[in-house]
């Protein structure tokens, strides 16, 4: 019998606790059953081993991180969205390394596989932060690329230390958006004469 109160969404969620204390490579069953307080096998009833918790941690992580953006995002527009969203997710790294790096991992395994649409969440919320530099639609995939790679280099490599010069990271990281800004600002004009043509 499952212990009560404990369901799918309860046992991802205390897995997504772990997983930021210890990293994606040391999270076990075990581990988390021990966190919970039952015994290994009972977790078995609500996912279907650690496979099963990864990846429903990765779903978990992108709606987490698509939320914080979309809400960083509201009511903004131009540079103070695309500095909002970059700093929110910036913030969600910070706070949650290792359901961030289970994201990244996990690969959609199937038409019904609930990642597929919180990947899609995820990115219509950052599309819906440069929506305010009228990119020309063909050239959007590339930009959104563009602005995900930067943000979690730089996330990815603050979360792990790997910042090690006196220099601000604070200083850094504001300057590296202010040169996205000018970039996507730059590529505007492009869109606006595709579209007199």
């Amino acid at each position: 019998m499952p212990r009560a109160g404990l369901v799918a969404a309860s046992v991802t969620e205390a897995g997504a606790e772990l997983v930021d204390e210890v990293g994606v490579a040391a999270l076990s069953m075990g581990m988390l059953a021990q966190r919970l307080g039952v015994k290994t096998p009972s977790l078995y009833k609500h996912v279907d081993g650690l496979d099963d918790l990864k990846h429903r941690i990765a779903v978990l992580a992108a709606i987490e991180l698509g939320d914080a953006v979309r809400d960083a995002t509201q009511g903004r527009a131009g540079r103070d969205s695309l500095v909002a969203a970059a700093q929110a997710m910036r913030t969600y790294v910070q706070q949650h390394p290792g359901r961030y790096a289970a994201g990244n991992l996990a690969r959609v395994i199937g038409a019904d596989d609930p990642l597929a649409p919180a990947i899609d969440r995820m990115l219509d919320s950052f599309s819906a932060a440069l929506h305010g530099y009228q990119l020309d639609p063909n050239v959007q995939i590339h930009a959104l690329r563009m602005l995900r790679s930067l943000l979690h280099g730089f996330a990815t490599l603050e979360s792990m230390g790997g910042f090690q010069l006196d220099t601000n990271v604070d200083d850094s990281f504001s300057w590296m958006v202010d040169l996205v800004d000018h970039g996507l600002q730059a590529a505007a004009p492009l869109t606006v004469e595709r579209a007199a043509t």
